[in-house]
């Protein structure tokens, strides 16, 4: 890996962090230099523009989402709807994973406005929908994806709902899901 290359890594890792941190609301590209520790010139050095900065901040943060998901549930483990939306709500509500949804609603309410949010957020959603597809005990066909899609919606209102209801609220509903999916 060239210097260059080295460099960029820990810019990337940097941004991401700041995105963890702050959200999209701190992304001008003064403030995303800044973060990084390098002037905005050698941050276009290393990016071609502002939407390649933040969109490999956003992928870096997307691995982030994509490890613990490797964890919760390996490659080649299928498991019961019931049991694998109760195991994505229990991770959606874990203190490291906060940060994640958080910016992960960000770019959704972005990605109604401008780019590369909307690119962003289709390739996320078509990503982690066919991550819980492959993860469910359940024949490949249009069912499997919709179920896949409605456990997806789950966890972005379990993501919403903890925003704008608090920690508590996100929890409850989370335990709420847990209990009806044992009755």
């Amino acid at each position: 890996m060239s210097v260059k290359e080295q460099q960029r890594e820990k810019v990337v890792m940097l941004l991401a962090e700041h995105l963890l941190a702050t959200g999209l609301s701190q992304t001008s590209l003064r403030q995303l230099a800044r973060a990084a520790g390098v002037s905005d010139r050698m941050l276009l050095y290393y990016f071609p523009d502002k939407s390649a900065v933040i969109s490999a901040a956003i992928e870096r943060v997307a691995g982030s989402l994509a490890s613990a998901l490797a964890e919760l549930v390996p490659e080649g483990e299928t498991l019961p709807a019931p049991k694998l939306l109760s195991r994505l709500a229990t991770m959606t509500m874990r203190e490291d994973m906060r940060p994640v949804f958080r910016v992960w609603v960000e770019i959704v309410a972005a990605a109604r406005r401008e780019e590369p949010y909307t690119t962003i957020a289709a390739s996320i959603i078509a990503v982690f929908r066919d991550w819980v597809a492959t993860r469910l005990d359940q024949p490949e066909g249009a069912e499997r994806d919709a179920i896949a899609m409605a456990i997806l919606a789950f966890v972005d209102g379990l993501a919403l709902i903890e925003i704008c209801c608090g920690t508590s609220a996100a929890e409850g509903a989370a335990n709420a899901v847990n209990l009806l999916l044992k009755a």
